[in-house]
């Protein structure tokens, strides 16, 4: 049991430290860019940071302080659940917020290589996570990891959303759908990340009224 505790520390923290680059690079690819998809993919993957941390720093507190009971433990779980369900909601309406903007605003005028470049590393990454976490998943059946599994599946699959808009702008720049292509791609992750805002946030309140 303490091997798999410490390889599921050990893939927590990996995870966290392959990410934590992620909205440094994207942050600047998306304002070089003026892509809507890439700044919603920057403010996404912050959000997302957050929330890897978050898992990874409670993960840790239990394992390693054995004088947490039980009552402490679920209030560090529902704790947790309120700060990124309410980091995520945020961002959604943000990033909807950019997306409504950019009908009234031309195409994007720079170079989006980067960002496409990274969203294709972040599929190929999120995708192995999330292969990872559901085997730990499958051993050990940790309520942090299993949430984890289901987080990466669904970071791997807006990655693939993202790399869908970005190729569309490299390929066809001058294309007049590739404006839409480009809202199309931050709405995409919008209801993403506001989905799972809200239901972190359900959560929350019902394990409070249990």
């Amino acid at each position: 049991m303490k091997n798999k505790t410490d390889k599921s520390e050990k893939t927590l923290l990996t995870a966290f430290l392959l990410s934590a680059p992620g909205p440094l690079f994207t942050g600047y690819a998306a304002f070089t860019s003026l892509s809507t998809t890439q700044i919603s993919d920057f403010m996404r993957r912050l959000a997302e940071l957050i929330a890897l941390f978050t898992a990874y720093w409670v993960y840790r507190k239990i394992q390693r302080d054995k004088n947490i009971d039980e009552a402490k433990k679920s209030r560090m779980e529902q704790i947790t659940d309120l700060c990124v369900g309410g980091v995520l909601c945020f961002s959604g309406l943000i990033i909807l917020l950019v997306a409504s903007l950019r009908f009234f605003i031309s195409s994007p005028s720079g170079n989006v290589t980067m960002g496409l470049v990274i969203a294709i590393l972040g599929l190929l990454t999120n995708s192995y996570f999330f292969f990872t976490y559901r085997s730990l998943a499958n051993k050990d059946h940790d309520p942090i990891i299993i949430s984890q599994a289901k987080l990466y599946s669904a970071k791997a699959c807006i990655d693939f959303a993202v790399v869908f808009a970005l190729s569309a702008l490299t390929i066809a720049p001058e294309s007049p759908y590739v404006k839409y292509i480009d809202i199309l791609g931050s709405l995409v992750v919008a209801v993403y990340i506001l989905h799972k805002g809200i239901l972190t946030l359900v959560k929350h309140r019902n394990l409070r009224n249990a």
